[in-house]
């Protein structure tokens, strides 16, 4: 048995985006009693809501997001608490529990700020020594409750990127996850031809 955290934010009409990107706009597009139907019509930037960065984002990769194995988007979870921390250093402790195809996910509990400017332009970053050693140890993505890994001219994304590592951004509910010594990440992005994808990303935890 086991039990399922949602780790996504709601997709709805509107939802902020980050300072310059397209607006959501979801809208019911049919309706029962008009037309016999319910439908729905959403419009979306794939870098809005809980989404995946695909190499593609910021290189010149040709490799779209569909492009990579399925066993990519689901791994063992690994969460580092690294909140009220403005740059995210490696720590020593941490390198026995970062293992080899993980998925590391940094509770930084910027969620919180979700919407607000500071939230997309001042969040805390990964420092270069960070981000090579997650490369080194071959992980397989990197996820966030906050909009970025760092900031212009987003040098921590390319050196994941160079190393094959994803990213998952506007992640929420890290915190269900702080006492949780073992659990499972499932990021699945859209089976769609583009650099990057809105995603579920789910937690399973075994009970």
């Amino acid at each position: 048995m086991s039990k399922f955290i949602d780790l996504t934010r709601i997709i709805e009409n509107g939802i902020a985006a980050y300072p310059g990107d397209d607006e959501t706009i979801l809208r019911q597009s049919r309706h029962f009693d008009k037309d016999g139907y319910n439908n729905h019509r959403l419009e979306i930037s794939m870098h809005s809501g809980t989404h995946i960065d695909g190499p593609m984002h910021m290189t010149n990769s040709k490799k779209h997001i569909l492009d990579f194995p399925l066993e990519n988007f689901v791994g063992e979870g690994v969460l580092l608490d690294v909140r009220e921390q403005e740059t995210i250093e490696l720590e020593e402790e941490y390198k026995p529990f970062i293992k080899e195809k993980s998925i590391v996910l940094l509770h930084t509990g910027c969620d919180e700020k979700f919407g607000t400017e500071e939230y997309f332009l001042n969040n805390p970053v990964v420092t270069k020594e960070f981000a090579e050693f997650l490369v080194e140890r071959k992980v397989k993505m990197l996820g966030l409750d906050s909009a970025s890994p760092d900031r212009y001219p987003f040098e921590i994304h390319r050196i994941l990127f160079s190393g094959g590592v994803l990213i998952a951004e506007n992640l929420t509910n890290l915190d269900k996850l702080i006492d949780v010594n073992i659990f499972e990440v499932i990021a699945l992005p859209l089976r769609i031809k583009a650099d990057s994808s809105i995603a579920r990303v789910i937690a399973r935890v075994p009970e």
